[in-house]
């Protein structure tokens, strides 16, 4: 007399296993922003048990909140929503990648002045007398020891001055605010 149940040809600790990968799961859902969360397709029931998970601010609580969301994913398959999660996290390493290389560009601009034709080459819309300034203004102020507001008003130029302009970097991380809590 064979069992058809799937669950019971498992052991216990594959189990807990399973279960803690959903909470985990959960977890993540829990860490966005209430924008990010709504470009995910998940249940009603879900959706509201990660809101409210959101608004706890005892340990405890969230624990047991998170153990709940952990019991509703049970019902739901987790690799579309895996899968989902996994795009969100492109997005944010993409505008991280974009930071870093605006950053590499600054010191490039502020280091050498060859750097200065390349970028004017590679962006012809770019305003090259102003350009010139703030790189002048921002190595005088590295110079001085003055604070490096030049520098970053250099880095705003370039962002500006690059395809799609700064709006993606000037908008913050809404994940970042959720992490601090």
């Amino acid at each position: 007399m064979e069992n058809s149940d799937p669950d019971a040809r498992r052991s216990k600790t594959q189990l807990k296993r399973e279960s803690l990968g959903l909470q985990k799961l959960g977890a993540e859902l829990v860490k966005l922003s209430p924008e990010r969360l709504r470009r995910i397709d998940l249940p009603e029931s879900l959706r509201a048990a990660v809101l409210d998970a959101q608004h706890i601010t005892s340990r405890g609580a969230l624990r047991r909140q998170l153990q709940y969301i952990g019991r509703l994913m049970r019902g739901v398959d987790p690799a579309p929503i895996d899968a989902q999660l996994a795009a969100l996290r492109g997005e944010s390493e993409r505008a991280r990648a974009d930071f870093h290389a605006l950053e590499r560009w600054r010191e490039r601009l502020l280091a050498d002045d060859a750097a200065l034709t390349e970028w004017l080459e590679s962006h012809p819309a770019a305003d090259a007398q102003h350009l010139r300034q703030l790189i002048r203004n921002a190595r005088r102020g590295a110079a001085e020891g003055r604070p490096p507001r030049a520098s970053r008003a250099l880095f705003r130029f370039l962002a500006a001055s690059r395809p799609g302009g700064a709006q993606a970097l000037a908008e913050p991380d809404p994940d970042k605010e959720q992490r601090g809590r």
